[in-house]
């Protein structure tokens, strides 16, 4: 094959490519170190201490391991060290009952006397220290495989099953469009860069300008790009579906979803039979905690030891209510999506003073002594017909959905034609809602609307009665004129578009409340806004932009704005700073009420500008103090430092990490024993960012503490725990010394790292390895925080604490490209490590080359020279070339 000579070259001068010729030049070095030479003779190619028992160290804390070596007799043994005991990277002599992996170097220098030369030969050494049964029970279930794609294939014809019969009977005045994906937009993103995309989609279906006129032409473009990127998750290379975590909604099935199977197509593509021509579509007509069950054709059928190609099929219906929202014409005023300073002036919009104020009173007295809270209460309260949406800005703790319930409360005892609709993205933040207001609301007044595909098992059993379920369980939606008769309908943002479409008219509600509004995407949010506002609707969202955003795949359609909701849209105006229009159009809280003052501490700097204030139960926040366990007595946090192993099994992709799981159970153990504490299950919380591990970790715990709560971040929000334990999972034990390319799961994430760190109330544990959290400079800044008020345990901290951290802004160039501002490493820790790391290796290859010997010792100023000479030559050293 002929290759131009100007694209030979460019390879050749690539930063892969020379990245590629650096490795192999280690590689070829550190197998050349190995070998045996001059006569000599290391038997043993390692020493592998294996794993030793975390329990014997306290009896047994020296283990012995020998080296088997054969000389010749001009040969001597000159001296035998390991590599960190003169500062390289590993760290075998931290083992100090510190549990997880160790691995280090030993370097055996010989002298030639006859050729008045010295030479190395290293062997590695490894070992483990861990609790052997733990490892054991949590052991991959088998080998990691990468999912191998599948050729593209002809669409092959369908044979539809029977559908399930309809769930619930409701009275559909308005249709629902389909809103099809535009084929021409699919085949505009099939191929480039994320960055050619974008231009791509820009140029051809992106509108200039977001405004009210091109609203619907814009968000409808993103949620296509969205639905392109969710149909290749499920579209994509073919699987055989395990059922186990779909109670972990992995994937999410629910009744009327649609499943096509076939019989098996070996790898090679051939046709065993005409079968496999057919594609047969099963409609999901049960859903149970770890199976679903299928109808299908009765053409198909199934044999016992007969595998399976099965694919899901994407179902559109939340997608097709989002686009419903956007595209919906009979509501488009700019005061709700786009409202400015002029339209807040015509309204004549005030920050409530004291007279009007001192016009309501409280119903939970507490919020009285809260001034932040009950300024919003009254503002929301005292909102005009057509003001501009109002936002209360709630930090971690602060008590936003108390202030919404107080506020709806307020509303309808001081506003008798009320009627208000309260949503929220998720059913769990809907029924904390709707449960609260059932304290003080009848079932005639308050009705929790529910999808007809919920589980009934689902929902807490106080809501049932605000709920109307048919004799079969499913839960169903009144006819328009019973529903539009409660005073609050409480419903996800999603199912907020039942009302219209059962004929509910637009301004039916005066008031729409959207608590966690900055967890939803603007289309989601839309949907209760759009479908059911009218001109004098008040809006009123809750949330905190500093939290988890919305959930989104497409990486254009993020970069596009999909990714920020409409909280963060309206909060980045001048608008809504709360230093200029506290009160007139958001309200920030400020009192915490969850976390000791030191749990509180970081994110409050890092992430609210240092306002809030600690105003927790000391009963609470205090139990925890002088723990046996805590290294600092008076500082409830701990951070364990631990070199662990990322593993995966199977056919998942997701990582787990069975030390740090070890070391949770260990924690969580110690917590329940200290009877002092009075610690139950249900006071901790378990965070990963990785559903493995928390797989891992339920495995763990399930006998002794099966009602710990384990979950991801997103299954915290909005929770709060007596004691958090945070196992980060990541570790850089499998990669390269210096090729350190570490995917950080949540941890380079700053909202994730806010919510993680805010959900404890008396006790935050962090377990991770500091060498990969600390390229992360937020991540550096809280683990100095830590270390310097006295509470890091485990292996010991790879930098100076005290030095400040560099937080500079992200990388441009090259080796960022791909990287968006919330994932990108700042500050140079990722290269500066990779520096380090480098230059350790080429100490380590230059002291392993030959070394001539003096007639007397070389002083220290020669024997740094010759280290230089050694760097240089191994730089010189010639590359392979890449094959």
């Amino acid at each position: 094959m002929d290759v131009p000579a100007q694209l030979f070259s460019a390879h050749f001068n690539s930063v892969s490519h020379k990245k590629k010729e650096k490795f192999a030049t280690y590689e070829t070095a550190l197998q050349d170190a190995a070998k045996d030479k001059g006569g000599v003779v290391v038997q043993e190619k390692e020493l592998d201490f294996e794993t030793v028992e975390l329990a014997t160290l306290e009896t047994q804390p020296t283990r012995i391991k020998t080296f088997n070596i054969s000389v010749s007799r001009r040969v001597k043994l000159c001296e035998a060290r390991v590599t960190s005991s003169i500062g390289a990277y590993a760290h075998l002599r931290e083992f100090k009952g510190n549990r997880g992996h160790y691995d280090d170097r030993m370097e055996l220098i010989f002298e030639d006397n006859a050729a008045r030369t010295r030479f190395f030969i290293v062997r590695p050494l490894h070992a483990i220290v861990a609790v052997q049964a733990d490892l054991d029970l949590l052991a991959p279930t088998a080998p990691y495989q990468k999912p191998e794609p599948r050729p593209k294939e002809a669409e092959a014809p369908v044979i539809d099953g029977p559908r399930p019969p309809q769930l619930a009977e409701i009275n559909w005045v308005n249709d629902l469009p389909f809103n099809d994906l535009p084929t021409f937009l699919k085949v505009l993103v099939e191929e480039g860069s994320i960055g050619e995309r974008i231009r791509a989609v820009k140029a051809e279906m992106l509108p200039r300008e977001l405004n009210w006129k091109t609203y619907g032409d814009h968000w409808q473009a993103l949620l296509w790009l969205e639905e392109i990127q969710a149909e290749s998750f499920i579209f994509g290379p073919l699987h055989s579906v395990s059922v186990p975590g779909l109670a972990e909604k992995r994937p999410s099935v629910i009744i009327g979803d649609k499943i096509k199977v076939r019989n098996h197509r070996p790898r090679d593509g051939q046709r065993n039979d005409q079968r496999n021509e057919h594609w047969f579509r099963g409609y999901v007509h049960v859903v149970e905690q770890n199976q679903v069950g299928l109808k299908f054709d009765p053409s198909f059928h199934s044999f016992r030891g007969q595998k399976y190609d099965v694919r899901f099929e994407l179902n559109r219906l939340t997608l097709r209510r989002m686009h419903q929202a956007v595209a919906h014409h009979k509501f488009r005023e700019e005061r709700v999506l786009f409202p400015n300073e002029d339209i807040v002036k015509k309204l004549r919009m005030r920050k409530p003073v004291d007279r009007q104020m001192d016009r309501y009173s409280p119903f939970d007295r507490q919020i009285a002594t809260n001034p932040p809270q009950w300024l919003a209460v009254t503002a929301i309260a005292e909102l005009s017909p057509g003001a501009v949406p109002f936002v209360v800005f709630g930090p971690p703790g602060t008590g936003k959905t108390v202030v919404l319930v107080e506020a709806i409360r307020q509303v309808l005892t001081n506003q008798p034609d009320a009627k208000i609709l309260a949503c929220a993205p998720s059913n769990s933040a809907a029924d904390i809602i709707a449960e609260r207001l059932g304290r003080f609301l009848s079932k005639r007044e308050l009705f929790r609307m529910n999808a007809p595909t919920r589980n009934k098992d689902t929902i807490p059993t106080k809501l049932l009665d605000f709920s109307r379920v048919n004799p079969n369980g499913t839960f169903f939606v009144p006819q328009k004129e019973e529903l539009m008769k409660f005073r609050v309908v409480v419903s996800t943002c999603v199912s907020a578009s039942v009302t219209y479409g059962i004929g509910v008219q637009n301004g039916h509600f005066t008031h729409i409340f959207v608590d966690e509004a900055g967890q939803a995407s603007e289309p989601e949010v839309m949907v209760p806004v759009k479908m059911n506002a009218g001109p004098n609707t008040r809006i009123i969202l809750a949330g905190d932009p500093k939290q988890l955003g919305p959930i989104t795949r497409s990486p254009v359609a993020q970069r596009l704005g999909l990714a920020t909701s409409w909280l963060d849209r309206l909060m980045a105006m001048p608008l809504y700073d709360p230093a200029d229009f506290s009160g007139v159009t958001v309200v920030k809280l400020l009192k915490n009420w969850r976390s000791h003052e030191t749990i509180l501490r970081f994110p409050n700097e890092e992430f609210y500008k240092n306002e809030l204030e600690a105003h927790a139960d000391p009963t609470v926040i205090n139990s925890c103090l002088r723990w046996w366990q805590l290294p600092n007595p008076n500082f409830p946090i701990i951070f364990h430092s631990i070199k662990g192993k990322d593993q995966r099994q199977a056919t998942s992709p997701s990582f787990f990490n069975a030390h740090e799981a070890s070391v949770v159970k260990e924690y969580i153990t110690d917590l329940k024993a200290d009877s002092g504490l009075r610690i139950t299950d249900h006071m901790i919380g378990v965070i990963s960012p990785y559903n493995a591990q928390c797989q891992k970790i339920r495995t763990a715990i399930k006998v002794q503490n099966p009602a710990v709560k384990v979950g991801s971040v997103e299954e915290f929000q909005g929770q709060e725990r007596r004691v958090i334990i945070i196992s980060t999972v990541r570790s850089s034990i499998e990669y390269v010394e210096f090729d350190l390319r570490h995917t950080l799961g949540f941890v380079a994430n700053e909202r994730r790292f806010n919510v993680a760190m805010t959900r404890a109330q008396a006790l935050l544990i962090v377990i991770g390895d500091p060498d990969v959290l600390g390229l992360d400079p937020l991540w550096r800044c809280f683990l100095n925080y830590i270390h310097n008020s006295g509470g890091w345990k485990g292996r010991r901290i790879g930098w100076d604490p005290k030095q400040p951290v560099d937080r500079s802004p992200p990388r441009t160039g090259p080796r960022s490209k791909g990287k968006t501002l919330e994932s990108a490493t700042t500050g140079g820790y990722d290269e500066a490590v990779r520096r380090q790391a480098e230059t350790e290796m080429e100490e380590l290859i230059a002291r392993t080359k030959g070394i001539i010997i003096n007639s007397r010792p070389l002083d220290e100023e020669q024997e740094e020279d010759e280290d230089v000479r050694g760097m240089e030559a191994a730089a010189e050293h010639p590359w392979r070339e890449d094959e």
